[in-house]
């Protein structure tokens, strides 16, 4: 079919990928070159984005959870992007200062700014606030907002915090077509050594993708079983919605 063909019609309204696009000759057509180059920008922008720690604080403090604010060990965002090493674990203040909390949790919460602040800060609070009615019988440790932070974070934090489950609301690497995706990483027994085979994620939250309500229905089901049976990775699969047969 050529990219002028009606049949593609169909298709654009079921994906924002970019198929069927129309031609000049050999090249794209100059509006979606243009757009293509937009595209690409806002996902860069993304990436280099900072996250408004203080703000996103003191939004889950009016939420009703005891909030925090942290800072990995890498001390920029240049530092951050070249050194993921450092991003795994939290700097030296904000280990003292996370040594001082109650321990013993059930789970605790970790929001990272990762490879797209703006993710965290336009869909981590819905996502919360959808999930937190069916977690009412956990005790939930404090909410903790870390800045140039990876996923394995988590891992240090919640060893510290002796918590049972941490799950991780990071940032996920923009794409030309999203560059808001939130990601949660669920990880049983958070330690120093866990792998992320042993994590399970859900990804692509937001409302063009999986949204707030479908998505906390996945995690909850994922944090019940993986307290039930004391695990989580590759040996937990997420059945709470069985696709159809073939």
């Amino acid at each position: 079919m050529l990219p002028t063909d009606p049949r593609w019609a169909a298709l654009r309204q079921a994906t924002p990928a970019r198929v069927g696009l129309p031609r000049a000759g050999v090249a794209l057509a100059t509006t979606q070159q243009l757009a293509f180059q937009a595209a690409h920008a806002l996902a860069r922008d993304a990436v280099h984005d900072r996250l408004d720690a203080p703000a996103l604080v003191t939004a889950l403090a009016a939420h009703g959870l005891t909030a925090l604010s942290l800072r990995s060990a890498a001390a920029d965002r240049p530092t951050y992007l070249a050194r993921p090493d450092l991003g795994r674990r939290l700097d030296a203040a904000s280990r003292r200062e996370i040594e001082t909390l109650p321990r013993g949790h059930d789970l605790v919460l970790v929001l990272a700014d990762g490879l797209s602040a703006r993710a965290v800060a336009s869909h981590a609070l819905p996502l919360i606030d959808a999930a937190l009615p069916s977690l009412r019988d956990w005790r939930i440790g404090p909410a903790l907002v870390v800045e140039q932070a990876r996923v394995a974070i988590g891992d240090e934090i919640g060893g510290v915090l002796e918590a049972a489950l941490v799950a991780v609301l990071i940032g996920e690497r923009p794409g030309l077509s999203s560059p808001d995706s939130l990601g949660v990483y669920l990880t049983w027994a958070p330690g120093s050594g866990r792998s992320d085979a042993e994590r399970n994620c859900i990804s692509n939250i937001r409302p063009a993708g999986l949204g707030y309500a479908e998505a906390a229905a996945r995690l909850i089901y994922l944090l019940s079983e993986a307290r039930r049976r004391r695990l989580t990775g590759v040996a937990l699969k997420d059945a709470s919605r069985r696709l159809p047969s073939e």
